[in-house]
């Protein structure tokens, strides 16, 4: 038999066991527990998942800046004598800024593009494993997608930067 009290103290656990005891002595009680002791019990498992969840989604973000990072300065490096002679013409740098960062952020996008795909073949198998949220959800796609391109923004801006004060005649030099 379950017992549930509403009550305005904060841990009626004491009174409830009280009140037993005085209505009949005899009847045994186990397990008396507060609503948010019982509450907190029930959501551990799940709070646990979302919480591993949410662990590996920022790793695999972080991950994917290192990574997207690591590409780009490459591409700097290995384009120097390229971009030095961009500038050497008269190429503007902030032209030279948005070269590099417009061909990172074309590459995420269609990395971006083949996710969103295949997440969207993917919502039925995986519907139950969701909570809160429909499988082909539009807007978690969007805050994702965005929040992945931000993250990539901010893992080209650095070679981008690098890109943009290469001094022509130093980089040729070295070419």
């Amino acid at each position: 038999m379950n017992l549930l009290v509403r009550s305005i103290a904060r841990a009626p656990v004491a009174e409830v066991r009280q009140i037993v005891s005085r209505l009949d002595a005899d009847l045994p009680l186990s397990n008396v527990q507060g609503m948010d002791t019982l509450v907190s019990g029930s959501l551990a498992q799940p709070r646990l998942l979302a919480e591993l969840v949410g662990t590996f989604a920022f790793a695999a973000l972080s991950l994917a800046a290192i990574g997207i990072y690591g590409v780009m300065a490459y591409l700097v490096s290995q384009r120097g004598a390229e971009i030095a002679i961009r500038l050497a013409l008269g190429a503007q740098r902030w032209m030279v800024f948005r070269l590099v960062i417009g061909e990172g952020l074309k590459l995420v996008a269609i990395g971006i593009g083949a996710g969103q795909l295949l997440s969207a073949a993917m919502g039925r198998p995986i519907a139950t494993l969701l909570f809160g949220t429909r499988p082909n959800d539009g807007i978690t796609f969007l805050a994702v997608s965005g929040a992945l391109l931000l993250v990539a923004f901010g893992a080209c801006y650095l070679p981008a930067r690098r890109a943009m004060n290469l001094d022509p005649v130093q980089s040729l030099r070295n070419a």
